[in-house]
């Protein structure tokens, strides 16, 4: 039992993980198998098809880069509107601000569903033709939302003690924001903006309402469902999850070397504050 209660949130941890990412293993699986018919669901015999041939389907790599490129733009503009409302938000004080907060929160509370066929019904009575511009800008709207929850949280933490250190130090504004709050505010807008692109690039419902005969990567494998998923997009899906994986294990990697820097440095916060 004194095992047990020691350990028991360890063991709730590794099952919690286990239960979510059993799912991403078993696609991971099938990227490397050879189905013996046209759907992939049960292991047959081991293969390297899928991975040495990514675009031997017709379609799949280019769906696949269109939702790239409309995940890239959609998140560079949301990332810097949303910065940029974030700011407004917590710095400044204008009327009508606690009315833009709530605003803020309503496309995160809306459902897709709504939200896509709203979307689409706008287009329509402005005459617009459907297409990778509908759909980017389908994408930036809602991802504004969630850009600017996580800066907002950001800048929200920061010590406002830095920002006046370095205005007694007669840093201007300009220099004030370069190099203390963008530095301190920069993880979180990075943060935002992996946020917003796997968001973008994984939208299905607000995607096909907007999308016309455009086929993104995601509309690609709810059509192929039908006839039967290609090997190709479990190796494509994979991929996408490797390369997350790579950067947050690289994000956290730098942050480490960047902590272990500081605990060896001989100057230190204590040292500072005693002289």
């Amino acid at each position: 039992m004194r095992w047990i209660r020691r350990n028991l949130l360890t063991v709730i941890a590794f099952v919690v993980l286990a239960y979510l990412f059993l799912p991403i293993a078993v696609v991971g699986a099938l990227s490397f198998n050879k189905p013996p018919g046209k759907y992939n669901t049960k292991w047959n015999e081991f293969s390297l098809d899928a991975w040495t041939n990514l675009c031997g389907v017709p379609g799949v790599c280019e769906s696949f880069g269109m939702s790239v490129r409309i995940a890239l733009v959609s998140t560079i503009v949301a990332t810097i509107l949303g910065s940029m409302i974030a700011f407004a938000l917590v710095r400044y004080r204008f009327r009508g601000r606690s009315s833009t907060n709530l605003l803020i929160f309503l496309p995160m509370a809306t459902p897709e569903v709504v939200m896509g066929s709203s979307l689409l019904a706008l287009f329509l009575n402005l005459k617009f033709p459907l297409g990778e511009l509908t759909v980017i800008i389908a994408h930036i709207m809602f991802t504004i939302s969630f850009v600017v929850v996580a800066v907002k949280a950001r800048l929200q933490g920061l010590d406002p003690r830095l920002e006046e250190a370095a205005r007694d130090l007669y840093a201007d504004p300009r220099a004030t924001f370069r190099y203390v709050t963008l530095p301190l505010v920069a993880p979180g807008i990075a943060g935002a903006a992996l946020l917003g692109f796997a968001l973008s690039f994984d939208d299905f419902i607000i995607s096909f309402f907007n999308a016309g005969t455009l086929v993104t990567f995601p509309i690609y494998i709810w059509g192929a469902a039908q006839r039967g998923i290609p090997v190709q997009v479990n190796a494509l899906a994979t991929l996408v999850f490797l390369t997350a994986l790579t950067i947050v294990l690289v994000a956290q990697f730098v942050g480490w070397r960047r902590r272990k820097a500081l605990e060896r440095s001989p100057i230190t916060m204590d040292t500072l504050s005693r002289s």
